[in-house]
């Protein structure tokens, strides 16, 4: 039944959509009024089952009850107090809990507000460690082609993903990119790919091309998602460890999609057995209820910034709303909800099952690859030819039609749902996939 409200605002001119084919959009609206556990309900009272977690964030389902009751609690106790040399206890606490539950060489948090946010603070905290312990000639930043790490100047500098960078003019100086990993040899992937783990000796090229007294940190995703799942090919990431300690150089890993149980572990890092020195997270930090961010750094790269007259600002950065009340407190109920309630052992559990209801679609027309890990998946089309995207848009949008929610990125499918999903919905969600598969020329 639809809900007793309007189905869309009477104008939708003057919001200028982020990520959005805009007038495409408000010519036929697909709006979205209320949400909880594993569906959306649209403004004509349609049941969406979500297939993305949101945008890879709300990775414990929607409208959760401790979530929502320490929102409304914060918000009548203390709605905002200042970081800059002012704390509350939340923001410590919270500090604590996610040390806890990172790598153990991971001692300290530093809070933002999104995952772009914490891609500018780590790369700017890698410069500035450098330089805090003599060797400022380390400015260089590596980051990998097809690479996602927000939207910032510094973000997409390091990026490598072409739309987000073509428009806007120079981007930092100084930035190398490691070659991506998604080779034919790893078509139809189940789990890590056998082929590719040489292509991490691509640093050690850049490396010789501009000295290791030169570089700052190398940037990567563990697991790449926005681009279109790129899973690392085994031995990889550990390859990039070895030159990454080798030379000096700060391995920072991007986790703002693959934290808090995505691959079944709190951080990918746990999950590939490889330990960075700054992990940057975001999204599920507070189930994406709340804006918020955070960079977890090694004691090591934290001590480096202590010294000095004691009554000096160690690092000249920080936001408005860094450690915000109501984002600690949302951030600390979303971890409760994930450890009560066992998701990230879920996750895993999950995993497999997911896996065999992904591949099943392996003879679908226009499907020309399949990869996943954990609960994430990637459904790879043919593209049309001379209209690249098209196809997996038209995917996109018979989806909605049929109830469910997908993600696309050029023509890839991606799949993220919360964890909170039950076989059955695994079963409806590949089952509806593969209608829109067959329905779509």
């Amino acid at each position: 039944m639809a809900l007793d409200r309007p189905a869309a605002p009477n104008d939708l001119n003057a919001f200028w959509m982020p990520f959005t084919a805009n007038r495409q959009f408000k010519k036929a609206p697909r709006m979205i009024v209320a949400a909880e556990g594993m569906h959306y309900t649209t403004s004509d009272g349609r049941q969406i089952l979500d297939g993305t977690a949101g945008l890879w964030c709300c990775n414990a389902g929607h409208k959760r009850p401790r979530i929502v009751e320490a929102i409304q609690t914060q918000a009548a106790e203390l709605d905002y107090a200042p970081a800059f040399q002012m704390g509350h206890p939340r923001a410590f606490e919270l500090a604590n809990r996610l040390v806890d539950l990172a790598p153990d060489t991971m001692a300290h948090a530093f809070f933002v507000n999104s995952g772009s946010e914490a891609v500018e603070t780590a790369l700017k905290i890698a410069i500035a460690y450098h330089r805090a312990r003599g060797d400022g000639a380390r400015t260089r930043l590596i980051g990998r082609e097809r690479g996602y790490h927000g939207v910032n100047f510094g973000g997409i500098s390091v990026g490598g993903i072409v739309n987000n960078r073509k428009m806007f003019g120079t981007l930092l100086a100084g930035v190398d990119h490691l070659p991506h990993t998604h080779i034919p040899e790893n078509r139809w992937t189940r789990g890590q790919p056998e082929h590719g783990a040489h292509l991490a000796d691509e640093l050690e090229r850049i490396v010789a091309l501009h000295g290791p007294e030169t570089i700052a940190a190398c940037i990567v995703e563990p697991l790449a998602g926005s681009t279109g799942v790129l899973i690392p090919p085994k031995g990889y990431l550990q390859r990039l460890r070895e030159i990454c300690t080798k030379h000096g150089i700060l391995l920072i890993f991007d986790e703002v999609i693959t934290g808090f149980g995505r691959l079944g572990s709190p951080f990918a890092a746990q999950h590939f057995d490889v330990t960075p020195d700054m992990i940057t997270c975001a999204k599920g930090l507070t189930n994406g209820v709340i804006p918020m961010g955070a960079v977890l750094t090694s004691a090591a790269i934290h001590d480096a910034f202590m010294t000095g007259p004691e009554h000096l600002i160690e690092l000249f950065h920080g936001y408005t709303y860094s450690a915000n009340p109501i984002a600690c407190a949302t951030a600390i109920a979303s971890l409760d909800t994930y450890r009560e309630e066992g998701l990230f052992e879920r996750c895993a559990e999950l995993a497999p099952y997911w896996e065999e209801g992904l591949h099943s679609l392996r003879d679908c027309p226009h499907v020309i690859d399949i990869r996943n890990m954990g609960l994430i998946g990637a459904i790879e089309l043919e593209p049309i030819p001379g209209e690249p995207t098209k196809r997996a848009f038209a995917a996109f949008l018979e989806a909605y039609d049929k109830g469910l929610l997908i993600r696309t990125t050029g023509d890839i499918i991606a799949l993220s749902p919360p964890l909170i999903i039950e076989k059955a919905q695994i079963d409806e969600l590949f089952g509806t996939l593969r209608g829109v598969l067959h329905a779509i020329a």
